[in-house]
């Protein structure tokens, strides 16, 4: 009689897991659709025709499609060519110094016998509680440090995350051994030879996506350009978009549109490239029970 049941209750159960797993991929493919379309439409709106677009608004299916948006970005080919290298130079090198300011700060605190260890991970979290604001920050580069129209100003600023810290911090912690680090040890390692011969090679899942956390949040930064920096020839892509709506030109959404395309290339083909070594690490820098 009591196998009968279980026999009775298996299909109910089976039933009730499928019916689980098309509601998770209904609610996944509604989320990708909200994220994507925007990017949809900016594609859309960028070769489409102005005056479609302040006649009738945005629309996935324009009625007269037209390369005036394209054109006219490219017409400014010198200032864009250099915005998009101070770009590129300032995502590059920020993501390169914070990953190694990061790493040395994540293996420092994970370390058991370090001294400062839990004195160094509760002032990591003050930034993320207590935040002086972009005044205080502006005022200490430019003030006490002398850095005025810098590009250093676009990098130091974003070269230390307490995300990324506590995601290094807790791979290292959950998922390379205490004993390979002696061993390390014992073979005639100091620190330093530890964490670069032994500690980054095991950390390539989760910096990689450190890496595309740091790049994103470089390449997309527009409070620190615009507030630092005055060259023009030191705008980032995003500074110089937004100066470009205030041209001899006037406001024309397929102009604005097309150049938000061409910005926001780099950061997709980046993600694309490495999206499996990205969810790798964020699985394994997660906390685990």
């Amino acid at each position: 009689m009591k196998k009968k049941k279980d026999l009775d209750l298996a299909p109910s159960r089976r039933e009730r897991k499928t019916l689980g797993q098309y509601i998770l991929l209904f609610f996944l493919v509604l989320y990708t659709l909200f994220c994507a379309l925007p990017i949809v439409l900016v594609f859309v709106a960028a070769f489409s025709d102005e005056k479609t677009i302040v006649q009738n608004g945005f629309s996935f299916i324009p009625k007269k499609w037209s390369l005036d948006g394209i054109n006219a970005v490219l017409r400014y080919g010198k200032q864009l060519a250099t915005s998009y290298g101070v770009t590129i130079f300032i995502t590059v090198v920020g993501t390169l110094v914070g990953l190694l300011i990061m790493a040395m700060f994540a293996y420092s605190i994970s370390r058991k016998d370090f001294m400062l260890g839990k004195f160094l991970s509760v002032y990591l979290l003050i930034p993320m509680l207590f935040s002086g604001g972009q005044l205080s920050c502006y005022i200490i580069y430019t003030s006490m440090y002398g850095l005025k129209d810098n590009i250093a100003l676009l990098i130091l600023p974003l070269c230390v995350s307490t995300m990324n810290v506590i995601i290094l911090r807790t791979y290292i912690a959950n998922s390379i051994p205490g004993e390979l680090m002696e061993a390390a040890k014992i073979d005639g390692c100091n620190t330093l030879k530890t964490l670069w011969y032994v500690i980054v090679p095991m950390l390539k899942p989760s910096l990689v996506s450190c890496a595309l956390f740091q790049f994103m949040w470089t390449n997309n930064d527009f409070q620190g350009p615009l507030i630092y920096i005055a060259d023009m020839d030191k705008y980032t892509n995003s500074v110089y978009l937004r100066m470009s709506m205030d041209g001899d030109v006037g406001f024309q959404w397929n102009r604005i549109l097309a150049m938000s395309l061409i910005s926001i290339i780099p950061s997709l083909v980046v993600f694309f490239c490495a999206q499996d070594s990205f969810i790798d690490g964020i699985a394994a820098g997660g906390v685990k029970g």
